[in-house]
């Protein structure tokens, strides 16, 4: 058999890896001819790259295939990374819209590791590239940072609900205040924390300060931006960045009876589009490129969240544009009534 492709597909879970091995011949048929399962640790790695040394051709090409799953493919991958073994990370969404294609009615381990080979198979995938350190780290303390926020909304809307009862209990109104001093403290140390990692790389913060030259985008959005695209590492166009953020659009119709309505797509990265919301809406206010662009939008259709989002996609897309271009932001070359910041 004259195979032109091999493709190991992955489906992580937190304790075990299902794995299925398929590959393509010349005449373009597709074969899933092996499945296992491995512990999702060291020794399970060292056995499945000595099952697979076994089980595949030696001078054909060799791709493995995993979903992007929270934090559990991550040793795995650096693993395969460390091995020099050819690896694709993909969104969970990606693969679960392939499987809609593959009208396969029973979700479980195996036939989602089996969509993955499939996937892997039928598509020129890009190689994984570990991420930098100091955007790893970036990327730890903002998310950690985040979630701080969020518990401290909740910890205030508990405070503000205790004092409104008819008898608050002192010592409970007490306790939720000493928790809120304590991530007031911890969310000064993490921006310090952030700090210091941009003291220690002069590249990234040149590279941080280039995009803080955008109106609403400080230096902890910039952070962010770069910290979840791993620098732009994978990133081609200003189309992949917003597909990648979610913030492409969604449009259905069909005919003239069928016509939904435009909205986004949220079918990416949810740090990214978080990121974006207030820097948007600083630049409303005070830039005029911007404040224009969104009376005009809102004009259009009277919807002012719509109008927003539109004016987050701008600021992502111009994000990456100043990073391809090594430029910094000028007003005077931002025309958003036409084809905006264009690259070079």
């Amino acid at each position: 058999m004259n195979v032109l492709k091999q493709v190991l597909g992955v489906d992580v879970a937190q304790k075990e890896l299902v794995v299925t091995l398929g590959r393509l011949n010349q005449q373009l048929e597709v074969e899933l001819y092996s499945r296992r399962k491995f512990a999702n640790k060291e020794t399970g790695f060292a056995a499945l790259l000595k099952w697979l040394k076994k089980n595949t051709i030696e001078g054909v090409s060799l791709r493995v295939v995993m979903e992007a799953t929270g934090v559990y493919h991550q040793k795995f991958a650096y693993y395969l990374d460390d091995h020099q073994i050819d690896l694709t990370v993909v969104l969970p969404n990606k693969i679960s819209n392939y499987m809609r294609t593959l009208s396969v009615k029973t979700i479980t381990d195996d036939t989602c590791a089996d969509a993955i080979t499939l996937f892997g198979l039928e598509r020129k995938l890009e190689n994984w590239k570990r991420p930098k350190k100091i955007y790893r780290i970036l990327q730890q303390l903002t998310r950690e940072r985040d979630q701080i926020v969020c518990e401290r909304v909740v910890i205030k809307n508990q405070i503000h609900a205790e004092k409104a009862e008819a008898a608050p209990n002192t010592r409970s109104i007490s306790r939720l205040t000493q928790r809120l001093r304590l991530m007031n403290k911890q969310e000064k140390e993490i921006k310090l924390d952030i700090e210091e990692c941009l003291r220690s790389d002069q590249s990234v913060k040149d590279i941080v300060d280039t995009i803080c030259t955008i109106p609403g985008i400080g230096t902890l959005t910039a952070v962010i931006i770069l910290a979840e695209t791993n620098g732009f590492e994978l990133i081609r166009n200003k189309k992949q960045l917003t597909s990648y953020a979610g913030l492409d659009v969604k449009e259905k119709q069909s005919g003239t009876s069928v016509k939904g309505k435009t909205k986004i797509s949220k079918r990416g990265n949810r740090h990214l589009r978080k990121a974006m919301h207030f820097p948007a809406l600083v630049a409303i206010r005070h830039d005029e490129h911007y404040k224009e662009l969104f009376a005009r939008l809102v004009s259009r259709h009277g919807i002012k969240m719509k109008a927003a989002t539109a004016v987050q996609r701008k600021l992502l897309e111009l994000t990456y544009i100043l990073f391809k271009n090594q430029s910094v932001y000028d007003p005077e070359k931002s025309n958003l009534n036409k084809k905006e910041w264009q690259l070079q």
